[in-house]
């Protein structure tokens, strides 16, 4: 065993040596995508840049890498760089679902300056029950509007008298609240609840955000914001009369 070793380490071509030079490779590249995804997630995307093109020379066909090399470049706003390199992705993988998707997206884009909505990280997206509801939105706005809006962007719902829609931190509209969820939320709303909105999902035809209850106001405290129950109506109960208190809490206001 011990003659093994030593002619392994008198000859750097021996394959002891390469099979360890390569894990050794592996295990370095697996550390720093972790570095690239979390430079990402804080929205320091000149360090991902950097890491990212760190990993590709060791591996320039890792399609992951590239993949997020593509975002950080579209978050900076250079568009032509980001669709280049989904190009480059799919030269190598031309059914890589992102990729595609991404270019999708990107491909009726010139250069711009990303939305001013702060990328958020993974743990905002923590669902809490009656507090958190993930939604698709209806009627969506413009697609070349969409197209610069990304998953982890801010939103903000905007009320009015018969519907919610959701626009961007500068008051473009992205699309609006199903009629159920959108009459809910006008009147918790009204009465003072404060909300936080987020993109899960963003695709040219499925807008998904992610809402959390930020506050809840004092006569609301008990109803919650997302009711996680189904209500199973009795045979001789009328609808309308089952959670009567909570439907008289939300329109207390209006009797005034």
């Amino acid at each position: 065993m011990d003659t093994v070793i030593i002619n392994a380490l008198d000859n750097p071509a021996s394959p002891l040596i390469l099979k360890d030079s390569k894990f050794s490779i592996y295990i370095m590249d697996q550390e720093l995508a972790q570095k690239a995804i979390i430079a990402a997630l804080n929205g320091e995307w000149q360090g991902a840049i950097k890491i990212n093109k760190t990993i590709l020379k060791s591996d320039p066909t890792d399609t992951q890498t590239f993949n997020r090399l593509a975002k950080a470049y579209f978050e900076i706003g250079d568009i032509k760089k980001a669709r280049a390199l989904c190009k480059k992705i799919i030269k190598i993988d031309q059914f890589n679902s992102i990729a595609n998707k991404n270019l999708e997206k990107w491909k009726c884009l010139g250069e711009f300056k990303k939305e001013s909505g702060k990328s958020s990280q993974a743990t905002n997206f923590i669902e809490e029950a009656g507090k958190t509801k993930l939604i698709s939105l209806l009627y969506l706005g413009d697609s070349k509007l969409l197209s610069k809006i990304d998953a982890g962007d801010e939103v903000k719902l905007c009320p009015h008298p018969h519907r919610v829609s959701v626009v961007t931190s500068e008051g473009k509209y992205v699309g609006r609240l199903p009629d159920d969820l959108a009459a809910r939320l006008r009147q918790l709303i009204k009465q003072g609840n404060t909300y936080r909105v987020l993109i899960k999902c963003i695709e040219p035809k499925n807008v998904r955000v992610f809402i959390r209850e930020l506050e809840r106001a004092k006569k609301m405290e008990n109803i919650p914001s997302f009711p996680t129950e189904k209500i199973e109506y009795i045979s001789f109960a009328p609808p309308e009369l089952v959670h009567k208190k909570e439907k008289d809490a939300l329109v207390s206001d209006e009797d005034g």
